[in-house]
């Protein structure tokens, strides 16, 4: 695609203390082979050296730009570079991932071929550490079209970093809702986004490994209260949009969330959570929790910990990872097969399942309408 005829893909990058990273999201973003792009980094009142090495890159490369505010939240940080771009495309991307190089040139090519109906394309992503290796953990999935019912159930894009969002959809519904943080309800923005957009607009992905996800094996500390607080009122929101969604949607998604935030513990050898995020994850839907195999290896997991020192070392708390290369990772096809096939069901099963509760709910409105006349 000639950068004469290439729309213009504004990428915002919010930065908190982000230093440690924020140098090789810079250099991804720069590298990237789609070159039509304004980059806008927003410092969020930082107090290490985030400043200093955004300011030497845009010295180096004049379609970066530096903002600063006042410390106010992602979201907020987010919005501001929004407001400032100019891009038919916004690409938000969090300041210690990476994109590998052909990201942005095959996201905007699918949203081109998809049309005006295409709102968001994304990108699958894998798990990196503190090195950029791979760490054999991923995302992806093929789902496409209407998605707002599965997206309900379950955030599949997976992180913040993953889509490219066509700028007219953002108009007709709004920004990040900064007002999450001022009610200690962070964690859900990018999902509470992705659902609006959803709701007036197609989905459209790039079956391929493109983004780089950071997970560092020793960040230990999560406040899963706060982020089902924000979970809580993304879905009050969509209830309030969506009054006929049938109510096992949000079942199912609160299963699903209380399912993460057990694996994320029994990652940090924290067992207690673990068993309280599954018992939340069964009653909330326990049918789901039960077809899992994951609940299995969870509750044997940390009965099996039950038997080991009460508290061994992080560097041996923490269940080693397998270090993959992305070469690797995308050999692993009966995993990659399994995962989009479920996936597949997933979707086709919700769409079915929600079609026929919200036609029964209307039939029977319509009976009863007709029973009182």
């Amino acid at each position: 695609m000639n950068t004469a005829d290439s729309p213009l893909i504004s990428v915002i990058i919010p930065a908190y203390n982000a230093a440690t990273f924020i140098e090789r999201t810079l250099i991804s973003v720069l590298t990237q082979t789609y070159q039509n792009l304004e980059i806008i980094v927003v410092d969020d009142g930082s107090q290490d050296e985030t400043v200093a090495i955004v300011q030497h890159y845009a010295q180096q490369d004049d379609r970066l730009l530096l903002l600063q505010q006042e410390n106010a939240g992602v979201a907020a940080a987010r919005n501001f570079g929004i407001r400032a771009s100019k891009g038919e495309f916004i690409a938000p991307i969090d300041a210690d991932d990476i994109w590998y190089p052909e990201n942005l040139e095959k996201q905007v090519n699918c949203a081109i071929a998809g049309g005006k109906k295409v709102g968001l394309v994304y990108s699958w992503s894998v798990d990196i550490d503190q090195n950029d290796e791979t760490i054999g953990g991923f995302r992806a999935s093929d789902v496409e079209g209407d998605v707002y019912k599965t997206l309900v159930c379950h955030n599949f894009l997976g992180n913040a970093s993953a889509s490219l969002i066509r700028r007219s959809c953002l108009n007709k519904v709004g920004y990040y809702d900064s007002n999450l943080k001022a009610q200690n309800a962070q964690g859900c923005e990018d999902w509470d986004l992705y659902l609006r957009i959803a709701n007036i607009a197609d989905y459209a992905v790039v079956p391929e490994f493109l983004v780089g996800y950071r997970k560092l094996r020793n960040s230990m500390s999560r406040n899963y209260d706060t982020m089902k607080r924000s979970h809580d009122l993304v879905m009050a929101a969509v209830s309030e949009s969506r009054p006929h969604l049938p109510n096992f949607l949000y079942s199912i998604s609160r299963s699903n969330l209380y399912t993460y935030f057990a694996h994320q513990s029994a990652s940090s050898a924290d067992w207690d959570n673990t068993l309280f995020w599954v018992k939340k994850a069964v009653q909330a839907h326990g049918l789901l929790s039960l077809i899992r195999i994951g609940t299995y290896r969870l509750l044997l997991s940390a009965f099996l910990a039950s038997f080991r020192s009460p508290n061994p070392p992080i560097s041996e708390a923490i269940a080693p990872t397998q270090n993959l290369t992305l070469k690797q990772i995308k050999q692993q096809k009966s995993k990659l097969f399994l995962m989009l096939f479920v996936g597949n069901i997933f979707h086709q099963t919700i769409d079915r399942l929600s079609g026929w509760a919200i036609a029964s709910h209307q039939a029977k409105k319509l009976r009863l309408a007709n029973l009182l006349k």
